[in-house]
């Protein structure tokens, strides 16, 4: 095998389909067409004497000589990228990390870990990327992130399958909890009643894959009346604020909150758990990357 003529257009190429899963996505982001994608993958490919991509109906898998490629060349492209920093006169004590984190997350804890950090080292830039967490799982295999923030629900399993795991440390359990107008009956108390859920209107995630009914109690035992449907988490306060229904939220979420909506606990059922976890691949973190999390873990348990 030879190495020596494949060009870097072609490892960005390769670790594009790696993050995103399919060709047609990767020709997406990077503005090429799919038969440019392939011709690059091929050409790799050819490189190596063995195929890295196994090609299925839901989309492309990394075989193990994919990933082993993958790996070398994240950090030739991360290598490249910090030689350009270092000719570009950026401070020593600086750099830039790159931070996926899950739906929500940005309404109150990422922004509030990027202000603290930019208190403590000013020099660190942040760059983030919301998403699933299949696709920050990808995105970090394919070094294209350097922390991952990912939201679990029971029954917690690894965030993947491959090797080597992913170093994924949890920083925090808590119970979900319901946000509800502020005149809402279930609004009285302290805490609401799991039998009091039933026939209630629910403002819930796109019902598709991982994100199924997303803001609808777990274990209802009923079949839920979705009255809005609506991705943006910020977007289903609103919804509670005007009256229109009811939706599951992490209680991290009080801060973001808008006028006119209680955000309280549920007894008497199951308790629903989530979990809030800090991804990276395995081996030490560069110090900017240290610093980064450190400040996420803070802003995680102090609130």
């Amino acid at each position: 095998m030879d190495f020596t003529n494949v060009s870097l257009v072609a490892l960005r190429v390769f670790r594009e389909v790696a993050e995103r899963g399919t060709f047609t996505a990767a020709a997406t982001a990077l503005g090429y067409t799919q038969s440019a994608v392939s011709r690059q993958i091929a050409s790799i490919e050819r490189a190596a004497q063995a195929p890295l991509l196994e090609r299925r109906r839901e989309g492309v898998r990394l075989t193990p000589a994919g990933q082993v490629v993958l790996r070398n060349a994240a950090r030739i492209l991360d290598q490249l990228d910090t030689t350009a920093r270092e000719l570009a006169g950026l401070p020593a004590d600086g750099g830039t990390v790159r931070l996926g984190w899950f739906p929500s997350a940005g309404a109150v804890l990422v922004p509030k870990a990027i202000a603290a950090l930019r208190r403590s080292h000013p020099a660190i830039t942040v760059t983030t990327r919301e998403g699933s967490t299949p696709a920050l799982v990808r995105a970090l295999r394919a070094g294209s992130v350097d922390l991952a923030l990912l939201a679990s629900a029971p029954p917690f399993r690894p965030p993947d399958a491959e090797s080597p795991a992913l170093d994924v440390q949890v920083l925090i359990e808590r119970a979900l909890c319901l946000a509800v107008p502020a005149g809402h009956p279930l609004a009285a108390g302290d805490s609401i009643a799991f039998a009091d859920l039933r026939g209630q209107r629910w403002i819930a995630g796109p019902a598709s894959g991982e994100d199924k009914l997303m803001g609808v109690w777990p274990g209802l035992d009923e079949r839920p009346e979705i009255a809005h449907t609506a991705r943006d988490w910020l977007a289903k306060l609103h919804l509670v604020a005007a009256g229109a229904g009811i939706t599951t939220v992490s209680p991290s979420l009080e801060a973001a909150a808008p006028p006119g909506v209680r955000i309280l606990p549920v007894h008497g059922g199951p308790q629903e758990l989530r979990r809030i976890a800090l991804a990276h691949l395995p081996g030490p973190l560069p110090p900017p990357t240290t610093h980064l999390a450190d400040a996420l873990r803070a802003t995680v348990t102090t609130g």
